[in-house]
């Protein structure tokens, strides 16, 4: 029994793994400039011309491996943080963490306009701060003595604090010039905006870092599940390792803003769906809400620059679109 379970997550695995490639595959092909399969292989082994290496390398490539890594950490973000909380509507972007860390930026981009050029490394450890403090001022107001942290509370908190961020946000967007203003707009509907290596680059150490920290804690997610008590009864040093787990969830959401702009939902939907195919064991539960948050993330950003050309829809508008019902699904259901 055991055995044929290991197999099937594998095997789900693997396919979301092969749905990632070949919507790689379509997405490479797909923006205002077509290329045809051939060109694109051709360029990928170095026959392509100046052109070709222009569009493909320095701006589709880029793009697409943002999209996926930035799916991955949301999704990873919205899993733990479910787990931490077990409250199943959870999600970095409801909570308003993702509001935090775009806050952050928006101020950095206001009043330090170089910040969207050599500053760019800069920019999530700026989210990052942004996402803690957010955090920090949501998980003490919705922690009550002697009863710990209300799933209700948590979430009913969450939203009050993202709609007073979003409303700070809209004055300081009064005061940027038309063209800030135009970049914000964009970036705040959740678009890819970093559609270079540079971006990648600034993201990428802090999943490097923080996925292997996350994957490593799985066995301590799983526990954690069961209650503060039975977890306390097993050795688990409850507060301490909600606290580290918090942390990296924060850091991941907060960093991911910062290079793709109000993308929600995604934390709330890839681990549903993988829950109801997997299983709770965040041993692979993690793995495969990784896949699934990229190639969701993906699939929206793919959609968005194809629906409407040569205009685009960000890919958090697409990712909305699905998430939004799905949200209130949840929620109807939810007996919290």
């Amino acid at each position: 029994m055991r055995d044929r379970k290991l197999k099937r997550n594998i095997t789900v695995m693997i396919i979301f793994a092969v749905l990632i490639v070949i919507t790689f595959l379509i997405s490479l092909n797909t923006g205002h400039i077509r290329l045809s399969p051939s060109e694109v292989i051709n360029t990928l082994f170095g026959n392509g011309t100046n052109k070709q290496n222009l569009i493909l390398f320095e701006f589709r490539l880029p793009r697409i491996v943002l999209s996926v890594l930035v799916g991955a950490a949301l999704a990873i973000s919205g899993t733990v943080l479910q787990g931490l909380s077990r409250n199943a509507l959870a999600d970095p972007g409801i909570l308003g963490i993702n509001a935090g860390a775009g806050l952050m930026v928006l101020l950095y981009v206001a009043f330090f306009p170089a910040a969207t050029g050599d500053s760019i490394l800069f920019l999530p450890i700026l989210a990052w701060v942004g996402a803690a403090i957010t955090a920090t001022v949501i998980y003490l107001l919705s922690y009550k003595r002697g009863e710990g942290i209300s799933p209700t509370r948590l979430l009913l908190t969450g939203i009050a604090v993202a709609a007073g961020i979003s409303a700070f946000t809209i004055v300081i967007t009064l005061m940027l010039s038309p063209d800030d203003y135009q970049f914000v707009a964009t970036w705040m509907a959740g678009s890819i905006w970093g559609s270079n290596w540079k971006f990648v680059m600034a993201f990428l150490p802090f999943l490097i870092v923080l996925l292997p920290f996350v994957m490593y804690k799985a066995p301590v997610l799983n526990i954690l599940n069961m209650g503060d008590e039975l977890a306390n009864g097993l050795g688990v040093a409850v507060e301490r390792e909600r606290r580290w787990l918090l942390f990296a969830a924060v850091g991941l959401a907060g960093t991911a803003v910062s290079v793709s702009g109000g993308i929600g939902f995604v934390g709330l939907i890839a681990p549903h769906l993988v829950r109801s195919l997997i299983g709770p064991k965040h041993q692979f539960l993690l793995p495969t809400v990784a896949l699934v948050g990229g190639l969701l993330v993906l699939i929206a950003d793919t959609i968005g620059r194809s629906i409407l050309q040569p205009s685009e829809v960000p890919a958090g508008i697409v990712v909305a679109v699905i998430g939004a019902p799905y949200f209130l699904y949840l929620l109807a259901r939810s007996k919290t």
